[in-house]
Formats: C-alpha cells, sequence, structure tokens
C-alpha cells in the first residue's frame, strides 16, 4: 500500500470533527512548498542579476537553441 493510500485510510477513519485541523495542516504544508518555489525562483533571479557574465545579456534564436541542442524543430 503506497504512503498516499495509507494517509487516505487514516483520513477516512476519522471522525468529521478532526477534518478542520487535518486540513489546516495538508494546507500548511502545501503553502510551505509554495514559499520553497518561491524562494528558488529569487535566488535564480537574484543570480542571474549578480552575474557580471558579459554574455548575459546574449540571446539565442529557439531554432539555433535547438539546433545546438540537436533537436529538430
Amino acid at each position: 500500500m503506497s504512503e498516499r493510500e495509507q494517509a487516505k485510510q487514516i483520513i477516512d477513519t476519522l471522525p468529521d470533527y478532526k477534518m478542520q485541523a487535518i486540513l489546516m495542516f495538508l494546507r500548511g504544508v502545501e503553502f510551505d512548498d509554495e514559499l520553497e518555489d518561491d524562494r528558488f525562483c529569487e535566488k535564480l533571479v537574484d543570480d542571474y542579476l549578480n552575474d557580471d557574465s558579459p554574455d548575459k545579456h546574449e540571446s539565442v534564436s529557439l531554432e539555433e537553441f535547438a539546433a545546438q541542442e540537436g533537436i529538430a524543430l
């Protein structure tokens, strides 16, 4: 039995009055993931903005990039 199935089985046995606490906990866990995603994206932006590489503003078309990677479009 997977962990998801085990969790569902436990939830199915809980009385209704405990569901609000379970929902609050699950939403908190979900919110933590969103915060981690936001932090990761913010770090990517900061890294880009603080990168002093002279070629960071050069662009490559999608077709050029695909060709460099050996991908046929």
